[in-house]
Formats: structure tokens, C-alpha cells, sequence
């Protein structure tokens, strides 16, 4: 695991924030559809933007990260915002998600092997409580024609197709492959090609 993680715990050990301080746009659109003081967990977190910006909003959140480095900035991000998040390290290979207990999971560039993403989305089905919420925002593989930010391969992108196979039990409110301006911090800068899904455990 360490081999896998160092490039992530290098980029996030700088005093900057490689994807900025501010929350990922679709989350902003989208967060008020999460039932409120709700129980969130947020994947992939990283150095915890999106975290943080829901827990000012009065959300429980919980963060997990296989990033020591990313998930310590995420605590001097939320001290200096004043709000409590759990932190959990961990692969989502080796990750649990507790069945039927959170109000909303939270999935911003979670870009994982196919294998691992199908699980991972039964997964988040389960773990959804009833009209619980998934945010999802990935790149599309056409993001390698734009080469501003995201995985340099295909098969770690997602589209919609992948989206109503592998979250077979949630109902979409919105599910769109488009293009879009995304601009966060210096890991995200430009036009990109985007999925991004808002849906619904009924």
C-alpha cells in the first residue's frame, strides 16, 4: 500500500492545497438535498475541502482517505474553520461501508480500478439509508483529450452507462456527461469532461 500511496502523501505534503479550500462545485449545487444534520461520509477526501464545507453547513461527516498527509490537512482545514470531522485512513480496497446508515456518501474524483469501483458502488447503494443521497462527480474519459487534471487513464473514469449498472437501487435526480470549467487549486485547472450524478435511495 505504501507504494501506492507516497505520490499522494507527496502531493499533499506541501503548505498548499492541491485542489484548493473551496468545495467541488457540483457538491455546492447539490448539498442542500442531503436530509438535514444528516450523517455524511465523504470518499477519497483528500485534503478535505468538500468535508469541511459540509460540516459548516451542520452535517456529521466523516472523511476517509488513504492519505495520512491529505487527512492532516484537512484537520488545520477544519480548525480553522471550527468544526469537528472524523478522519479515517484506509484503502477503500479494505474499507466498509456500514449497511443502511448514512443519510448521504459523497463521491468527488473517486477514481478507482473498475473492479474495485463496482464494489464500491454496491456498496454505497447499501450503505445509503432510505431517501439517502450520492453525490458523484468523475471525469469522463474523454478528459484525456483536455489533460487538465483527473487520472491518465480511461478505465479509472466513469460514465454514465457505468453509473445505472453499478448503482442499480438509487433512483437519478440528475445524471450528465458534460463540459465544464473546473477550477480547483492547481490540480484542477481548465475545461474538462465530466459525469456527475445526484440520486436517491428509495
Amino acid at each position: 500500500m505504501q507504494d501506492k500511496v507516497k505520490p499522494w502523501n507527496d502531493r499533499y505534503s506541501g503548505a498548499d492545497f492541491y485542489y484548493g479550500t473551496e468545495p467541488n462545485d457540483f457538491l455546492k449545487e447539490c448539498a442542500s438535498q442531503i436530509p438535514a444534520q444528516g450523517k455524511v461520509l465523504c470518499l477519497a477526501e483528500g485534503e478535505g475541502r468538500n468535508a469541511v464545507y459540509l460540516a459548516c453547513l451542520g452535517y456529521g461527516v466523516t472523511a476517509v482517505d488513504q492519505s495520512e498527509e491529505g487527512l492532516k490537512k484537512l484537520k488545520q482545514l477544519a480548525e480553522k474553520h471550527n468544526v469537528q470531522i472524523e478522519t479515517i485512513v484506509a484503502d477503500l480496497n479494505e474499507f466498509e461501508i456500514a449497511e443502511n446508515y448514512w443519510d448521504s456518501i459523497v463521491s468527488i474524483w473517486c477514481h478507482v480500478p473498475p473492479v474495485l469501483r463496482k464494489r464500491l458502488h454496491a456498496d454505497i447503494v447499501n450503505g445509503l439509508k432510505s431517501d439517502g443521497i450520492l453525490i458523484l462527480e468523475s471525469y469522463h474519459p474523454r478528459q484525456l483529450d483536455f489533460k487538465t487534471g483527473g487520472p491518465p487513464v480511461a478505465d479509472l473514469m466513469m460514465t454514465k452507462e457505468n453509473l445505472e449498472i453499478e448503482l442499480e437501487g438509487l433512483n437519478f435526480k440528475t445524471l450528465q456527461e458534460i463540459e465544464r470549467d473546473v477550477q480547483e487549486g492547481k490540480g484542477h485547472s481548465g475545461m474538462g469532461a465530466v459525469t456527475r450524478c445526484l440520486a436517491i435511495k428509495m
